[in-house]
Order: C-alpha cells, then structure tokens, then sequence
C-alpha cells in the first residue's frame, strides 16, 4: 500500500505543480481563470467520488466473495 500513497501524493503534486504554470501562463483574466479553475475543482471531485465509490463496491464484493467462497458474486 506504500506503493499506492506514493504514487497519490506524486500524482496531486504533478497536478498542483501543472496548474501553477497553467496559471502563470494563462492567457484570459483572472475571472475567467478563477471560474475555470472552480470547474476543474468541480470537476475533479466528482471524478475522485466516483472512482472512490466504484473502488469500494468492488472491494466490497471482493470481500463477500473469500467470506463466502462456495457462493458467486455476478
């Protein structure tokens, strides 16, 4: 799981990093680039819950699958 957290953290990092310069060298103003910024926001939480829920309901299965190994999961 090590493995897993580290590749989060180099991956938000990459992501903060990317938009620092993507806002350094934005061409519109800074109420535009505020708005677009509040949609990635947005946008990202969405993206993150989904893959959160999706991860935990095949965890889940996974997990009623070994508690019950005579019995399958569709």
């Amino acid at each position: 799981m090590k493995w897993l957290s580290n590749f989060i953290i180099g991956m938000v990092s990459g992501a903060m990093v990317g938009a620092l310069i993507a806002l350094l060298l934005a061409p519109g103003t800074g109420e535009e680039t505020r708005t677009r910024i509040k949609d990635y926001g947005i946008n990202l939480n969405d993206e993150v819950r989904s893959a959160a829920q999706e991860k935990r309901t095949a965890l889940e299965q996974e997990l009623a699958r070994l508690r019950h190994p005579g019995t399958t999961q569709l």
